[in-house]
């Protein structure tokens, strides 16, 4: 009788989330359909933009596939410096196929979390290190997400092309980021600290959590001590591979934007690298907001308008020219950074599912990863 009941309340909870994916799903597509046909073509030509396209070179394509291949390797070296005894192509197959996911599928972070997290337990991995990983990776690359304005706006007053207009964001990414260093240094100094910083986070959470209604986090605080314990020796051993190879696989990604302008005519002049740099950062960051899987049109938009604003008093071409340049630009980029992903992301899935060589029984130390769900 009672299991009765309980499958009757499961049943309207799970049309709820079947009807919420699809209204999510609905609002993506449509953000990015108005994007790419309404907005976008207000900026640039289609037609001036393929004429832009279909002028490069194989040895320019060449280049652009090899600082591809180049970039992809970054993201999984960063992951083998936060996990050790992970090869490389475990990397690269976890990587793609958890990168694919969340780039396709609407609010996919957690599904290609639980993917992320089933894959590293079928090599034997334990839930310790699985957290760690997924934790420390994810810390790292917020800090210099937040940090990387800061650069780019230090090197274009260094270039001479300092915009007044950047230094507010810039300043306020540097103060987050500042508080962010300082809480994650308290919460490793002392377990009391890391107590109360996972107990306030879980409370400000909860705040949200109860407009939604439901229940409070409660076990955050419990959760932070156990993190600064497993996380001191990994960080202490690691930290400066892990800090390398997350700088390198942000500005290997900054590289193929970069080179992407350069192969379709946008001179130095007109844009320069720092200019460059700082629209990439500062994209990075307001493009956080997962409005669509994997930010499409989104991020497309915020380059194209970043990229025109910083230039279109420089162009050595017309306006109308310069402008289709840059979207083909920033549409080339995103081509080799997000197109590229979806397909080797479905063939490293099918790896997984057949490389029996790498399967392993249960790590003795099987807990699942202390981490908690806030959605």
């Amino acid at each position: 009788m009672m299991e009765t009941t309980a499958s009757a309340q499961a049943a309207p909870k799970k049309k709820k989330k079947r009807w919420v994916r699809v209204v999510q799903t609905a609002v993506s597509i449509l953000i990015a359909v108005l994007i790419f046909v309404l907005i976008i073509p207000k900026v640039a030509d289609y037609g001036l933009v393929w004429d832009n396209l279909t002028k490069l070179t194989p040895l320019e394509l060449g280049g652009l596939v090899a600082a591809t291949v180049f970039n992809l390797f970054t993201y999984w070296w960063q992951m083998m410096a936060a996990m050790p005894g992970l090869t490389t192509a475990q990397a690269a197959v976890n990587n793609q196929t958890g990168t694919t996911i969340s780039n396709i599928v609407p609010a996919g972070g957690v599904v290609a979390l639980g993917v992320v997290i089933e894959m590293f337990r079928s090599w034997g991995f334990s839930g310790t290190a699985i957290g760690l990983e997924i934790t420390l990776t994810g810390i790292w690359n917020s800090f210099l997400k937040l940090g990387l304005p800061v650069i780019a706006l230090a090197a274009v007053a260094l270039t001479g092309h300092a915009d007044p207009a950047l230094l507010a964001p810039a300043l306020i990414g540097l103060l987050i980021l500042a508080g962010c260093v300082v809480l994650f240094a308290l919460a490793l100094w002392r377990k009391e600290f890391a107590k109360a910083i996972g107990n306030g986070l879980a409370r400000v959470v909860s705040l949200f959590r109860k407009l939604l209604r439901k229940p409070p986090i409660t076990t955050w605080g419990d959760r932070a001590v156990n993190f600064r314990h497993d996380t001191i020796g990994l960080v202490e051993r690691r930290w400066i591979p892990l800090t390398f190879t997350t700088l390198l696989s942000h500005l290997a990604l900054y590289f193929i934007l970069l080179l992407c302008l350069r192969d379709v005519g946008v001179s130095n002049a007109e844009i320069s690298w720092a200019e460059v740099l700082a629209v990439f950062s500062f994209g990075r960051l307001v493009t956080a907001v997962p409005l669509t899987p994997g930010g499409v049109g989104v991020v497309e938009l915020a380059y194209i308008g970043g990229l025109v604003l910083a230039g279109r008093h420089h162009a050595d071409v017309p306006q109308e020219i310069f402008k289709a340049q840059v979207a083909a630009a920033v549409l080339l980029f995103r081509a080799f950074t997000y197109g590229i992903q979806i397909p080797l992301g479905g063939f490293t899935y099918i790896v997984w599912r057949m490389k029996k060589s790498w399967l392993r029984p249960p790590h003795p130390d099987d807990r699942a990863p202390q981490m908690e769900p806030v959605t």
